[in-house]
């Protein structure tokens, strides 16, 4: 996760998170990510079940939930697990997660426990009601996907009327003072929404959005040659970059971060240093801070009927169940040979990953996606639009010649 209206623009300073002693307790959630302990964020996809059917859903979500999920009880265990760990932020996922009748009352004893809770949601489910409820629980933010406007968003989701509907459910957040945001996932079928999606965000006065990478899992692993090459990922980083930056000077707050590819963190500061920005030193030191990508040590995944995963995308591979033993026992058990490298995957990846420069801010990005294209684990994330003179291929290639 990289807070572009953070970085480029300034609305963080290195200060910032030291003041909190850079704890994952401590941290406001805006600051999170720069914490120096990575007590994980866990996405808990409460149901399978989903009332749309999106065409790069990395859950394969269906109609109905699967025979296998946990009960509200179980749920209330799990929960009370993660509070003693120390876990900052619950998000729950699915499917959709709003289709489950407790989830009200999971939320609500999340909450209870002294956690925050984050639902992410396609937004076409929360009526007046709903919003009212999800406020009463104490909800930290409510994550609206949208893949476009109108025509395009309702194609992606299989759905007319879901874009209508979705943004009903961010009115009526915004009625009951829930801070709601959007979630937008890159590919080529909708890269020329992204102005647009800005539009969205002054017009409807929605302070926040996600602009996702596309992570080749579940039916997204359909979408891999629609993906963005990159010199089109570049382009629209930029036009993400400049849209962010023309907010920020006219005085309209928002929060804008790009999701899912760590190259983009390097990308930022190699711009603000052409740019000769003064700020240049202050990014490097926050992505510094932030240590890339953190899939199985700042970020894991509980499916619905227990599995523990890495990441949500990492759905193939478990690291044991929460039915049989305790997250927390899991997500320290680094018995399992995966596990134990993801606590310091730097030392395992390959290729061009191994050498870049930029690898102990990138994290080796996502090993999912190396993984869905090389059949290797430890391979080059195929998503690295950085050039090979960028991450100092070059310079090392100079240097063997001069020898």
């Amino acid at each position: 996760m990289i807070g572009i209206s953070k970085l480029y623009c300034g609305t963080v300073e290195p200060s910032d998170a030291l003041r909190y002693g850079r704890s994952s307790k401590e941290l406001p959630s805006h600051l999170l990510q720069f914490s120096s302990d990575k007590k994980p964020v866990v996405v808990w996809n409460v149901t399978r079940a989903c009332n749309l059917k999106c065409m790069h859903c990395y859950a394969h979500a269906t109609a109905k939930g699967h025979e296998k999920e946990l009960s509200t009880e179980e749920g209330f265990a799990v929960l009370d697990d993660l509070a003693e760990f120390g876990v900052p932020v619950v998000l729950f996922s699915g499917g959709e997660p709003l289709v489950r009748r407790d989830i009200i009352d999971l939320a609500s004893y999340a909450v209870g426990l002294g956690m925050r809770a984050v639902i992410s949601t396609n937004g076409t489910l929360i009526t007046k009601n709903m919003a009212k409820e999800l406020r009463k629980v104490g909800l930290s933010y409510v994550g609206v996907s949208l893949d476009g406007l109108k025509e395009v968003n309702d194609r992606f989701r299989g759905k007319e009327g879901a874009f209508r509907d979705a943004m009903q459910g961010i009115r009526n957040c915004q009625e009951q003072g829930l801070k709601v945001g959007l979630r937008f996932t890159l590919n080529r079928m909708n890269v020329e929404e992204v102005p647009r999606i800005f539009d969205l965000l002054e017009e409807a006065e929605i302070p926040r959005a996600c602009f996702y990478h596309l992570v080749y899992a579940g039916r997204g692993s359909d979408l891999v040659e629609h993906d963005l090459d990159h010199e089109e990922t570049r382009k629209v980083v930029d036009l993400i970059i400049d849209r962010t930056k023309d907010l920020h000077n006219r005085g309209l707050v928002k929060e804008v971060l790009t999701v899912d590819n760590h190259a983009d963190g390097p990308y930022v500061y190699l711009r603000m240093v052409q740019e000769k920005s003064e700020r240049a030193g202050d990014v490097l030191e926050l992505l510094k801070m932030n240590e890339g990508n953190s899939s199985g040590r700042g970020i894991g995944c509980i499916s619905w009927d227990g599995s523990v995963h890495a990441d949500q995308f990492w759905r193939h591979l478990s690291f044991g169940n929460v039915r049989e033993k305790p997250f927390s026992k899991i997500w320290s058990d680094i018995s399992h040979p995966v596990m134990a490298k993801l606590k310091d995957k730097k030392k395992h990846v390959k290729g061009r990953c191994a050498a870049c420069k930029w690898l102990d801010i990138c994290g080796g990005n996502f090993r999912v996606r190396a993984e869905a294209v090389s059949d290797d684990l430890w391979a080059p994330d195929p998503a690295c639009y950085l050039s090979d003179e960028e991450i100092g291929l070059e310079e090392e290639k100079t240097e063997y010649r001069r020898q």
